[in-house]
């Protein structure tokens, strides 16, 4: 995640000591990540860009009550901070508020990806019970557009209304917005939304190329076309921030973001450039395997929730603590010393220490390659630090 709001606006967030500050050791020497738990493949949307391909029946196994909860004693006692719960749609499971107030009695902080449909007072009310300190609600544009790529006639509204339970509630509430071809021109449209609603958070998504996500790869936008949806999210982001509206906003998967933002603001001689600049290299960018995890529905741990390709081990056959302490899993060990095994333009760039390789999930997806560098950078090769081709006199 690039904090937009933090590196350019100087805001601060309660995450920022995770987002820019380096997690203990675990044992083993593996860092302790945040976890995404895809709790279910259910879900009552089917979203043209869901990376699970979730569907709208439960996969045929998935973990139960008590496993759910010894999952997460498992983690609390690892020293996983945050558990994000996710799906499918985690609101069709029953027992998502009890599994959710186990988590944060434990001490991690527990917080929802959902999409809203389902979230109506009552839930809003059990989640703020239970200790949920965060609900992030998907919503890809307005109305039109929203419910198109949704599949379902009224989803727009349903979320909005969630959000608006969630704020009645107490419960902080945020929106989560992928970007595609189809709803870049909305971006100033959520903005606007933002700031009619006294929404907090946004959170703007590049495209993974996984689940049904693979499938509108056609429907990502260009590099020329990423700039000038990252311009406008920073340029909409420094005007809430003049008009005295603290709204955090952030750039997600896309770890490139990072020293875009930063060269603009050398451009600009921008007063927290290097301050920007040892924040996002604290960061390290991209840190699957490291910094972050996922355990799908079935128990499977997998390097990050978008590479649904990778796994790890499972929950059930080890605790989550010994699959990701072991030093014996190859993939853990390569993701823990990428600059070993990243070719092409991430094996030169000047500014990997500060991106990390961006996304491996979406490098395998377009390439056959984990290693290849990711087809989303939108940096030019004088950007990052490459030498001219020679030409012939």
């Amino acid at each position: 995640m690039i904090g937009i709001s933090t590196l350019y606006c100087g805001n601060r967030e309660p995450s920022d000591s995770l987002r820019y500050g380096r997690a203990d050791a675990a044992p083993g020497g593996a860092p302790r990540p945040v976890v995404v738990w895809n709790v279910t493949r259910a879900c009552n949307l089917r979203c043209a860009h869901c990376y699970t391909g979730s569907g709208s029946a439960p996969a045929r196994r998935e973990l139960a009550t008590d496993e759910g909860l010894a999952l997460l004693e498992d983690l609390a006692r690892f020293g996983v901070p945050v558990v994000l719960f996710s799906g499918g749609e985690p609101l069709v499971r029953h027992d998502l508020v009890r599994l959710a107030k186990h988590a944060a009695r434990l001490g991690m902080r527990a917080v929802l990806s959902t999409n809203g449909t389902l979230l109506d007072a009552q839930a809003a009310r059990a989640l703020k019970a239970a200790g949920v300190a965060y609900v992030g609600i998907s919503l890809d544009g307005l109305r039109e557009t929203n419910d198109a790529f949704r599949g379902v006639t009224g989803a727009f509204d349903r979320a909005l209304a969630a959000v608006r339970h969630c704020r009645r509630a107490g419960l902080k509430v945020g929106l989560r917005f992928s970007l595609t071809r189809r709803n870049v021109k909305e971006i100033g449209a959520i903005f606007d939304l933002a700031r009619a609603e006294k929404i907090p958070r946004l959170c703007f998504y590049h495209l993974a190329y996984s689940g049904r996500g693979s499938r509108l790869r056609g429907e990502d936008l260009s590099h020329a076309a990423t700039r000038r949806a990252v311009d406008e999210i920073i340029q909409r982001t420094a005007d809430l921030h003049a008009a005295g509206l603290s709204v955090e906003v952030l750039t997600v998967d896309n770890h490139a973001d990072g020293p875009y933002l930063y060269l603009r603001m050398r451009r600009e001689k921008h007063p927290r450039a290097e301050e920007a600049l040892a924040l996002l290299r604290r960061s390290g960018g991209n840190a699957s395997g490291e910094r972050i995890a996922a355990v799908a529905w079935d128990g499977s741990v997998h390097p990050d929730q978008f590479w649904r390709t990778a796994t790890v081990g499972r929950v059930g056959d080890r605790t989550f603590a010994e699959i990701w302490s072991d030093r014996t899993s190859p993939l853990l060990a390569a993701l823990r010393n990428r600059r070993l095994h990243l070719t092409g333009r991430c094996a030169r760039c000047r500014f990997l220490d500060l991106c990390g390789g961006n996304l491996r999930a979406r490098a395998e997806a377009a390439t056959g390659d984990p290693w290849a560098p990711d087809p989303a950078c939108y940096l030019t090769d004088k950007e990052i630090g490459l030498p001219r081709a020679k030409t012939k006199d």
